[in-house]
């Protein structure tokens, strides 16, 4: 591929873009995504990295770049803007950006779940120290975890599972060597404590998480969902919910944002984290990294990586 060195116009979301990168890479002229404002050849925009989490309105823009080669995503998830592009944009997600950040908000909700944390918090809003609570905690240990959706972040989370002598299960949507095929999730719900939705939202993972499936599952397990809401079926986790047979601990939810009023939040055994998933210390200098890694190879006329629809570049 040719040499793009002659410049390069770049639209990127930080107030101090060269600060964040460490240095732009040369051959490209940089303006910034502050508060709303746009560049001012939006045309000649080449290589746009929309802002982390940015509603529809950041997407919609890209309908007015005629010269747009590349959308860099700050987010793993990609569904919510593929729809958006020109057949012959280039679109690169955030994959291993978010590993650690979403494993350990993984592994916090399964703790604080099965150790009442929750409780804990209340009692001390009350200034309240109960001599004793009429059951004992739940433990992570000698528990069995299903990750299901088993990629790099289910990797990571696997890796900071092992010190809580834990079993795992590895659930992929194919066969490979140590991970199941999702078709034999019917025989592996049973044996789960603990189920770990790690999937991306596509038409055959929307609410795959249906009141099949939580049936199959045992009693006392937790459900614990840091994917997409939408892989979830709300109305029958809602009805398993009040059965008290199961828990759930959601990073997010359908519909999200959780609208004041909704039987979710009133809902017995479960734990509502408002989608936060990616926002930890671990975020930026990650995203920083990739970012800078890809227009140093747009730049040079390397192959980008992360891509996850349109034309490779």
């Amino acid at each position: 591929m040719a040499d793009r060195a002659d410049g390069v116009k770049a639209w990127l979301p930080w107030e101090d873009s060269e600060a964040f990168l460490g240095g732009v890479p040369a051959g490209f002229d940089v303006e910034l995504f502050a508060g709303g404002e746009r560049p001012k050849s939006l045309d000649e925009v080449e290589f746009y990295v929309p802002s982390y989490m940015g509603g529809g309105d950041v997407f919609d823009v890209v309908k007015e770049m005629p010269s747009l080669k590349v959308v860099q995503l700050q987010t793993a998830g990609f569904e919510h803007v593929q729809s958006r592009l020109a057949d012959g944009v280039t679109l690169c997600n955030a994959r291993g950006v978010h590993d650690a950040s979403t494993a350990e908000l993984a592994v916090g909700l399964i703790l604080a779940t099965f150790r009442n944390l929750p409780r804990a918090v209340r009692d001390q809003e009350r200034q309240l120290w109960p001599g004793s609570y009429d059951e004992v905690d739940d433990s992570l240990a000698d528990r069995t975890v299903l990750i299901l959706g088993y990629g790099a972040i289910g990797e990571a989370l696997e890796r900071r599972l092992t010190g809580f002598e834990c079993d795992v299960i590895r659930v992929a949507r194919r066969a490979r060597d140590g991970v199941h095929p999702i078709s034999a999730l019917p025989e592996l719900l049973p044996r789960a404590d603990v189920v770990v939705l790690l999937t991306p939202a596509t038409p055959e993972t929307t609410r795959m998480v249906d009141a099949t499936f939580l049936k199959r599952m045992k009693d006392g397990a937790l459900l614990v969902n840091v994917a997409r809401g939408v892989v979830v079926d709300t109305d029958a986790l809602l009805a398993e919910l009040g059965t008290g047979r199961i828990q759930a601990a959601l990073d997010v939810t359908d519909p999200e944002p959780l609208p004041a009023g909704h039987p979710l939040w009133s809902a017995p055994n479960v734990l509502i984290n408002p989608h936060r998933g990616g926002a930890s210390t671990a975020f930026a200098p990650r995203v920083a990294r990739l970012v800078r890694a890809q227009l140093e190879r747009y730049a040079s006329g390397e192959p980008l990586i992360n891509v996850v629809a349109g034309p490779p570049r």
